[in-house]
This record gives structure tokens, C-alpha cells and sequence, in this order.
């Protein structure tokens, strides 16, 4: 009898101690969950579930927000307002593979010659770009800032290269830009022809903001692309996320 009441306690005993491992395994689960709870509400560019705000740094869910701006034009522009950037919503213009729904002015984004109108998705990715990845570069490696930007243009009605037989070109519907040079605080101009392929901060200024680009645009194509693209960076919000940044 003796042992038969000492095997019983400790089978009652292991039996508690299954239900105590299960119990803590909870507790530790459900402990989890809040911590990750409470770094997502502190790290919004992470949480795909908040609106983007351009006054977030760029994180892991930032590309998956500005892809999903690209069939709401409403959704884009709140963006805009949420993040208090002046911009102009122009009438529709142009039919076709070259009409233009959506027309989006930066009122004080620093372009030159003009700021032209792009896609809404393309303004955002924009100001992305020269808040978080070309004003920092300029501070860091000039010590002054970025007082405008020189683009060739971004609304063309061609296919791409200009070819009759190559798909539409993203400039089409003003969902692109190319940018050429960059002018400092200081009048210092820097070039992608000029600059890109030297050894100097100015090079090393271009390969950094071209790489930031990357966060901010669908593609992203430079002098390391094709001697096309040799004077230029070019930018689009393309159809998906491709991913192309060379």
C-alpha cells in the first residue's frame, strides 16, 4: 500500500507540473505578444496595419504602404495631409496609355527648373527620399544642406527608350522622374555624369542617395544600369514593387 500511495503522489505530482509548464508557456506567449505590441506602437514604420506618415522613419513595412497607394489617389494625398506636405491636386489630363488621372503638384519640393506634376505615389516617394535619405547624405558628408534638385523631366507620352515596339514607359503617366544633379546650401553642384564614376565625396554622395532611392521607389535605375542611364537617376512607382535598384 505504501508504494502504491507514493507512485499515486507523484503522478499527481507530474500531472501539476505538465499543467505548470502549459501555464508558463501561456504566460510567456501572451507576454510576447504585449512586448510586441508595445515596440510596433513605438516603431510604426514597422506596422503594416498603421496609415504611412512621412514623419516616420523608413522601416520594414514602409515599402508595402507606398505599394499600396498606388490605385488610391485619395489614400496617397492623405499621406500628403497627414504628413503636412504642401501640394496642389491638378485636373486629369492627356487619354489613352498617356492619360494622367492623377496629378500631384509639391508646392515647395526644391526641383529644378520647375516641380512638374507626377503620380501622387511618385510625390510621396519623393519627399521620402529627400527627407530621410538625400538631405542626411548631404549633411553628413558636406556638413550643409540640399538647396534644389535638377531633373531632365517626367512626363514624356513614349514607350520606353523611345522604342515603337517596347512597353509603355512609366513616364507616360508622369510616374517618373529622372534626376540629373543636386545643388548644395553652398552652390555646390554635383552630377550623376559628371561625378558619378570619380573618387570623391561627391561620388560617394550619389552611390548613397541612389541607394536610399530604394527605399522610397519601385525602381531605381542608375549609371550601373545602362549608358542610358548615365546622366541620370531614374525613379518610378511602377505597376509592382520590382525591387530593381542598379
Amino acid at each position: 500500500m505504501g508504494r502504491r500511495r507514493q507512485t499515486v503522489a507523484i503522478s499527481r505530482r507530474i500531472g501539476r507540473f505538465r499543467w505548470d509548464r502549459r501555464a508558463l508557456g501561456l504566460l510567456a506567449l501572451f507576454a510576447l505578444v504585449v512586448a510586441g505590441w508595445s515596440w510596433l506602437s513605438a516603431h510604426p514604420e514597422h506596422n503594416p496595419r498603421v496609415p504611412l506618415d512621412l514623419d516616420d522613419p523608413i522601416g520594414m513595412a514602409t515599402a508595402g504602404k507606398l505599394n499600396a497607394l498606388r490605385q488610391d489617389a485619395d489614400a496617397c494625398r492623405a499621406v500628403l495631409e497627414r504628413s503636412a506636405v504642401a501640394f496642389q491636386a491638378l485636373a486629369p489630363a492627356g487619354e489613352g496609355e498617356c492619360a494622367r488621372p492623377d496629378r500631384t503638384r509639391l508646392e515647395t519640393y526644391p526641383l529644378a527648373p520647375a516641380t512638374p506634376p507626377v503620380t501622387c505615389p511618385l510625390a510621396v516617394g519623393l519627399e521620402l527620399w529627400r527627407e530621410r535619405r538625400v538631405e542626411p547624405a548631404a549633411r553628413q558628408i558636406f556638413g550643409t544642406g540640399v538647396a534644389r534638385i535638377e531633373h531632365l523631366g517626367a512626363f514624356s507620352c513614349r514607350r520606353m527608350y523611345g522604342d515603337a515596339d517596347a512597353p509603355w514607359s512609366e513616364h507616360a503617366t508622369g510616374n517618373a522622374i529622372d534626376i540629373g544633379a543636386f545643388v548644395l546650401d553652398d552652390g555646390t553642384r554635383i552630377s550623376v555624369l559628371g561625378d558619378w564614376a570619380s573618387d570623391t565625396d561627391k561620388a560617394r554622395f550619389l552611390r548613397q542617395v541612389r541607394a536610399g532611392a530604394c527605399d522610397a521607389f519601385a525602381t531605381v535605375l542608375s549609371p550601373d544600369y545602362n549608358a542610358a542611364h548615365a546622366d541620370h537617376f531614374h525613379f518610378d512607382q511602377g505597376a509592382s514593387w520590382s525591387g530593381a535598384c542598379r
